[in-house]
């Protein structure tokens, strides 16, 4: 068993580093066969597009922030959290909401401007003569492959799990739990990271773009507002929902993964795990399409840990009994030695991969 998931860890792996190289290689010979002139066209936004800068600048500063809070009260409205949103689960959702809005900006602008460059120095705005088409292909690939490939992990390394847990703790979805996440997990989240980088060496236009796109289809892919039934309800729309679940994350896919169980042909919690695109499930083969949605969320062992255990683990440890986030549990059980006696299920949560 060992080999065969290596063999497929392998063969992904090298899939991946196919997909990287694909915008790289369009933008190459794009350039040859127009014997290598760079253009102004090349370095500015397409005419059509360029009365829509100002619009998504807005939404990248303030506008995503008033949509969810907008959307969550539609949500909240409509009833459609069961009166499930109390005690630490309101806690721990809004201070994860709160928080990177002011942990993250000095951190990346740490890292923009002053560790950047030092490693690449000299090469601020060098990748400027790229044209925007090509910037946004390079950056959406890049971006949302790699947050594929961290998602992935945090979900099939049993220790890198309970950094991600407190995502797929919320018993409900809906924008009140977009940001739950562990502070680690935020802090680290490798793709931005990325995104900085490729934005200093000159593709800030293409990276305004691919964001801005890329949370509107993230909030809609949490949003308890099932947008995608009626592709699914109405014949004539079939063809459009076939392409757009395969292609994107949609409510349907997306909330499949965050069911608390896989057992019953809806929930994939061991898959799904694209982000922006679902075509990388596609790809890697650990999607699931049903057009159906799970009955619960979360995760079933949830003993609704304090806020400050879910978001500062392992700083702070839970105090509740038998939490995967209290002192001295394990994320899989110890390998014991024949005479020890099997582990209490209380000292251990198996990763959910």
């Amino acid at each position: 068993m060992a080999t065969i998931q290596n063999s497929k860890l392998t063969r992904d792996l090298g899939i991946s580093l196919l997909l990287y190289t694909l915008p790289v290689l369009a933008i190459y010979l794009y350039f040859k066969l127009s014997n290598g002139v760079v253009s102004e066209s090349h370095i500015t936004l397409p005419s059509f597009l360029e009365f829509a800068k100002p619009a998504f600048t807005n939404i990248r500063t303030w506008g995503l922030t008033v949509f969810m809070l907008v959307l969550g009260i539609i949500e909240f409205s409509a009833g459609l959290y069961d009166d499930q949103w109390t005690g630490e689960e309101r806690k721990i959702d809004i201070i994860s909401f709160l928080a990177p809005k002011l942990i993250l900006p000095p951190v990346i602008a740490f890292f923009s401007l002053t560790v950047l460059p030092v490693l690449i120095p000299n090469l601020e705005n060098s990748l400027s003569w790229v044209p925007f088409w090509g910037g946004f292909f390079l950056i959406a690939i890049a971006d949302d492959l790699t947050q594929y490939w961290y998602h992935r992990l945090h979900h099939q390394v049993p220790f890198l799990w309970r950094f991600h847990r407190t995502h797929h703790s919320a018993p409900y979805m809906g924008m009140a739990m977009l940001s739950r996440q562990n502070f680690i997990y935020t802090i680290f989240f490798s793709q931005i990271y990325l995104t900085a980088t490729l934005t200093y060496l000159g593709l800030g236009l293409p990276a305004l773009f691919v964001l801005v796109l890329k949370s509107f289809i993230t909030l809609g892919a949490h949003s308890s507002i099932a947008w995608d039934k009626p592709l699914y309800k109405y014949k004539v729309l079939h063809p459009i929902a076939w392409v757009l679940e395969r292609l994107i994350s949609t409510p349907a896919t997306h909330h499949a993964h965050h069911a608390d169980t896989s057992g019953d042909g809806v929930g994939h919690f061991k898959g799904n795990f694209g982000n922006m695109f679902f075509i990388w499930d596609v790809i890697f083969g650990t999607g699931l399409i049903t057009r159906k949605f799970p009955k619960s969320y979360g995760i079933k062992s949830y003993k609704q840990e304090e806020w400050y255990a879910q978001f500062l683990w392992p700083i702070f440890k839970s105090k509740k009994e038998g939490s995967a986030l209290a002192d001295g549990v394990f994320s899989v059980p110890l390998k014991q030695k024949s005479e020890d006696l099997t582990p209490s299920p209380a000292l251990y949560e198996q990763a959910q991969s």
